[in-house]
Parts: structure tokens; sequence; C-alpha cells
């Protein structure tokens, strides 16, 4: 922990030696800042750790480093706070000697102390106000470094994937299983509980882009970058679940994974598992890239996106093309449709993205929205009467289908945001950025919070796509990442709103 008077060396050698037993159940840190307070030649650091303690070193570390910079922080305030105390006093004196000389006099100079009280009045509401303002700050940041892994604990990881995974979904019917779209020619399917592959689909040429499953049927619809979308059945058995791991291992958020290997994860991947190899029904009318797919509601259609600047509405009983929806300018990154209206969006790299009505079957209807300024990575809809879009301008729109004419609320971040989801239950947004990190929004653009990342859980490559499963009271939330591996999450939903 750095500390005054140059002993930041001495402290920080003593902190690393790894020989140190900790005995002690808690950790008091007292305000060393005067020679007085302890003995010569003794600094702060050396005090600190003269005290033993049973917490992890790297954790023991950066607690330290909390504290000093709460420390330096409520210093600087109390400076200041002295300072304007010193102005309030000098103003007062002032103003009690004016008033003594006035009293019956000239009215003006009445005036002139009614304006010097009010001065006064807003020297002390600024030091309020400052004072506030930076004990919030203080707090809300080391709150929010410690409470992450409370509101968002890891479940569950899934690997077994030879390259990045591009998107993820959940089955909406019994037996609930998620299943990962890779760029290595192959989607899979597993067992959320277990982590274990339960079948393989490898009928594609190219990379698998997305993944949807049917919303009644035990049928899995993907996309691929060999032009063609894939309609094909599944079945797959459940194993016994296993006791949960044990996650409450503590870790650094602050320490960059990135040293390690891309190919390195741990676990095994799936050996021997069942494979389909032949699709039900194969889509072939794009000239480019499939890059996403979807089932409109009801399951009877399905809507395709593609980098040949189109989409196309399908019939899935004849596999027959039935519209081809024209317009954007550039390639299509995402396609949606609504969870119970005829409604499709599109987005592209145009900077758009196009809301396409079918709820009419003689005629259907497009309107385009310009709310961003770079490629519109995704757009997809919410429960309720909303689309959310996001941007690799590094921002998310909240829209209302009554009225988005502008958004109704615009959440601005720091990285690229990917493909993102909405909780249907609690309409909490989903984040995941190209700098590895996933956050929690609400519709109004509230953070909520951030899934902790270091080199034992998270992500190490950038994350693509997120999806959520709110089955049985519990809320899951599922991410993965051009690391080759998907993540499961439990969140927290009634922390999260508390902590909001």
């Amino acid at each position: 922990m750095p500390v005054e008077g140059g002993s930041s060396s001495g402290s920080a050698s003593a902190a690393r030696h790894p020989k140190q037993k900790r005995k002690a159940h808690s950790l008091s840190i007292r305000r060393t800042n005067s020679t007085e307070e302890r003995p010569p030649g003794i600094q702060r650091g050396d005090m600190l750790e003269a005290q033993d303690s049973k917490l992890p070193l790297s954790l023991r570390n950066n607690l330290l480093d909390l504290f000093g910079q709460i420390e330096r922080e409520f210093e600087n305030l109390y400076i200041e706070n002295i300072e304007l105390r010193r102005e309030i006093d000098s103003l007062n004196e002032r103003l009690t000697g004016d008033g003594q000389t006035i009293e019956g006099g000239d009215p003006t100079k009445g005036a002139l102390k009614t304006k010097a009280s009010h001065s006064t009045s807003q020297l002390s509401q600024k030091l309020k106000t400052t004072y506030k303002a930076s004990t919030s700050k203080i707090v809300s940041s080391f709150k929010a470094t410690t409470g992450s892994r409370a509101l968002c604990q890891l479940l569950k990881e899934y690997v077994g994937h030879r390259d990045g995974i591009w998107d993820l979904s959940v089955t909406r019917t019994q037996p609930v299983v998620l299943g990962t779209a890779s760029a290595d020619h192959s989607a899979l399917l597993w067992s959320i509980e277990t982590g274990k592959c339960l079948l393989r689909y490898a009928g594609h040429a190219g990379s698998v882009n997305s993944i949807k499953f049917h919303p009644t049927e035990q049928m899995a619809l993907t996309a691929s970058g060999d032009q063609t979308a894939h309609i094909w059945r599944y079945m797959v058995q459940l194993p016994a679940p296993q006791p949960p791991p044990d996650v409450s291992a503590p870790c650094d958020d602050d320490q960059d994974s990135s040293d390690r290997e891309e190919g390195e994860v741990d676990g095994e991947g799936p050996s021997e598992v069942p494979t389909v190899r032949v699709a039900t029904a194969t889509l072939k009318s794009h000239q480019g890239v499939v890059i996403a797919a979807d089932w409109l509601v009801g399951g009877r259609q399905v809507v395709t996106a593609s980098w040949d600047r189109a989409a196309n509405l399908y019939e899935v009983e004849t596999s027959e093309l039935v519209h081809a929806l024209t317009g954007h300018d550039q390639e299509l990154t995402h396609c949606c449709t609504h969870p119970t209206q005829r409604l499709v969006v599109t987005s592209s790299r145009d900077t758009t993205f196009r809301l396409w009505d079918f709820r009419d079957p003689s005629i259907h209807s497009v309107n385009v929205f310009q709310g961003h300024t770079d490629t519109v990575t995704s757009a997809v809809f919410t429960v309720g009467d909303n689309v959310v879009s996001g941007s690799d301008d590094r921002t998310v729109k909240v829209w209302d289908l009554k009225n988005m004419r502008s958004p109704i609320a615009t959440i601005r971040t720091d990285s690229a945001v990917n493909r993102i989801s909405v909780s249907a239950n609690q309409r909490i947004i989903a984040l995941p950025h190209d700098n590895r990190q996933v956050r929690l929004f609400d519709m109004s653009g509230v953070r909520l919070a951030r899934l902790p990342r270091s080199n034992r859980m998270g992500h190490r490559r950038m994350v693509c796509c997120t999806a959520w499963n709110e089955e049985n009271q519990s809320c899951n939330l599922f991410t993965c990442g051009f690391d080759r591996q998907a993540i499961g999450w439990n969140i927290n939903i009634p922390a999260l709103l508390q902590e909001k």
C-alpha cells in the first residue's frame, strides 16, 4: 500500500513476504501520520504487517490499498474542510464588525450585510455538498469492488469447442439445455447443471454464427458461414445433477488474465457424444455469410440475416422463401423476432436497424431507425413494447415501439457492445463487451452490476453474446466469448434490485 513519508518501498517489500503467518481474525488499520503515534524507525507498512491475519496475501494487499485510498481522500476532504471553515469564520468576523458599526445607520449597508450573510450560507452549502459527493463516490467505488461477487456467482463453465463461440441460447421447452454456436463449424448442446456436453451438430461446412431453439418443439435453427441456415431435431437425456462447485475462493478483479494462452482452458471437452450430421431442412437463398437466424412467433416461419445485405423469411415446412427483406446499405449483423407478435428487427453495419411488421399477411411495412454512429451489432425486443439496440459506438439505446423517434434511455460504455439480451421477467439488460466485461443495466439506463472477472473466473477474450434463463424462480445468465468457452452465472435479482 503506498504511504506517505517515503515508506512505500518498505511497506511493499514487507507486504509481499510469503512466509509471514497470519492468525488474527480481523485487520485493524489506525492512522499513523505523526511520528508520535508510532515508535521511531517503524513505518506504517511494518506495523500493518506485524498484525497477523488469515486473509490471503493478494486480498489483504487489495484491502490495504483500498483503505489507503479512502484515508487519503478523507484527508483531502479534511484539509478542504478546514480551509472553508477558516473562510467562513473570517467572513463572519467581518460581518459582525460591520453589524456593530451600521446598527441603525445607512439602509444600503444593511442590504450589504444581508448579501454577505447569503454568501456565507452558500459557502456552507458548498462545503456540505462537496463532502457528501466525495464521500459517496468513495463508498460507491469500494462497494462495487466487493459486492459484485455476492450479486453474481459463477454457476458452471462449458468447455469443449475448438474455436471461439459466437452465440448461445437456452431451450424454451423441456428438457432445458444450453446451446452454443462456434467458429469450429459445430453447435453443442449442454447440461446446464453439470456442464456436460450432450449432443453435437456437425452439419455445417462453415462457422456456426447463431443458434436459436423452437418455441414448442425439440428443434434448433443455426446460421452459418457456408451461406445456409439449418433446421435440425435433437433428443437429449439430462445426466444426474452434481453438487455445486466451491466458488467462494477470492479473486482479484484487477488482475489481468490475458497472459494465459488462448487455447488453455480448464476441463476436458466432449470426447464421444451423440452427433447429428444431417439437417431436417436447409435454407439456401443467401449469397453471403448467414450471420443470424430466429423463429417467428408460433415457430412456422424463420428469418435469416446475411452479409449479402438482405434478410429472408422462410416457411419451415416447405423451406420456401416467402419474403426477401432488402434495404440495408451494408452487411447485416443480427436479426431478432418479437416473442408474441409477428415483428422482426434487423441490424446492420450501415449504423441503422430496421423494424419489419408482418402482422398483416397481405402487406409488410418497414421503419428505419438511425440512432447510432457506428455498426449496430444487435437489436432485440423485450416482452413489453421496447427495442434495445447495441452498437460499436459504445452505446446502448432503449426505444419505445409506440414512439421511436428518439430513444427513451441511452447507456454509454467504455467498449464496443456485442449481442445483448434482456431478461423477460425483470427486464435487465446484459451487455457483452469487446474488453471482456459483462455489465447489467435496467431499462432506464441505471447500472446494476458488473460480472466478476479475474484469472480464476470470467472470459479471457472478448465476450460475444449473452442469454438469460429465468426458470423456476432462479435467474441464470449465460455468456460466451472468443476464449472458446461459455459461462453460466447465478444472478441474485432481489439483491441486485435492492442495491439499485
